[in-house]
């Protein structure tokens, strides 16, 4: 029984992905011709299909939506009672269809023929009533599903949802769409704070920022490491500079080296040349960095100024926000 189940599961893994991979050889003039014409597009894109077509243009519209592409979905039966209001002359409509001959879809063809709405189809079948209607049509054709019975929507399904993956991506390098961008249409959730916080918000400053002139001595050295409870503090020189750091460790160093510390100024037990990143990067920036030189603490400096610290970010910080590299 347990070698049937997986046998039943790989042959669908193996279906469907021969489906997606027959695609790539129908990319071309018009699919090219489809992404000019959404790219052109003034307004929204629609995206409507019935049943599991259906769901599959909701992922699609909001692929498009969350990259770039202005769009929606529409039930086309709700279409057909008053949601095809939600369209404007100005936007395009992009069909998902298997058959080709989806009849809600095909009653609200002469509206959107009035509308004078350009049409985009990804379809099962090319030659289908809605294939000669459509202004561009894609062909998402598969040989059979991957149900046994050839009857449940899978192989259909799962090319489909590609080519709509395809077209969010060509748009997304057409527009030129980088990462900050992006995260403008996903603050929320683990993804919204990688892309959004920044060193600048989680930082400590002002009074909180550990600072000691070279001069001092060590016993009010490791008082300061004390009271800002940060493991470190930073050693500057007369002019303000960042020129090192005093980390818990480098304590341990003096002392395995038998030195009486409380007869050293900071700057003979310092570390010089601390790493430091800008207030403005992303946090996850600076959680990378101190993974990538094991260490805990940066300094912050700002774009303008980038000799004298304006605080410091622990990697405590940034795991606490639940963000990760």
């Amino acid at each position: 029984m347990k070698k049937d189940i997986l046998s039943i599961a790989r042959n669908v893994i193996r279906q469907e992905g021969a489906a997606v991979l027959a695609l790539e050889d129908r990319i071309g003039p018009e699919f090219e011709k489809a992404v000019k014409l959404i790219y052109r597009c003034q307004g929204r894109v629609v995206v409507a299909g019935m049943g599991k077509s259906g769901q599959i243009s909701r992922k699609i519209a909001t692929t498009l939506a969350s990259t770039g592409t202005p769009a929606l979905y529409m039930h086309p039966s709700d279409g057909l009672h008053g949601d095809l209001g939600m369209l404007s002359r100005s936007d395009l409509l992009l069909l998902v269809s298997n058959s080709g001959e989806t009849d809600d879809i095909l009653r609200i063809m002469p509206t959107i023929d009035i509308l004078g709405i350009p049409v985009v189809a990804i379809l099962g079948r090319v030659d289908s009533t809605i294939g000669r209607k459509a202004d561009v049509t894609l062909d998402a054709s598969v040989e059979r599903e991957a149900c046994p019975m050839d009857l449940a929507p899978t192989t259909s399904t799962t090319a489909a949802l590609a080519m709509g993956d395809a077209l969010a991506m060509a748009l997304l390098e057409l527009r030129d769409f980088k990462p900050e961008d992006f995260a403008l249409y996903h603050p929320g959730g683990a993804l919204g704070k990688k892309l959004l916080t920044t060193v600048a918000s989680l930082m400590h400053a002002d009074e909180e920022l550990p600072l000691i002139h070279k001069a001092t001595p060590m016993h009010q050295a490791i008082l300061v490491i004390s009271e800002k409870g940060l493991g470190i503090t930073g050693v500057i020189d007369d002019d303000r500079q960042l020129i090192g750091a005093i980390t818990d460790g480098d304590l341990r160093r003096v002392l395995e080296r038998g030195n009486n510390m409380m007869e050293l100024s900071a700057d003979q037990v310092m570390t010089p040349n601390p790493k430091w990143i800008l207030d403005s990067d992303l946090a996850v920036h600076a959680l990378a960095t101190m993974e990538d030189h094991a260490i805990t603490s940066l300094f912050v400096m700002t774009p303008d100024d980038q000799q004298h610290p304006c605080g410091l970010i622990h990697i405590h910080d940034v795991l606490k926000t639940g963000i990760r590299r």
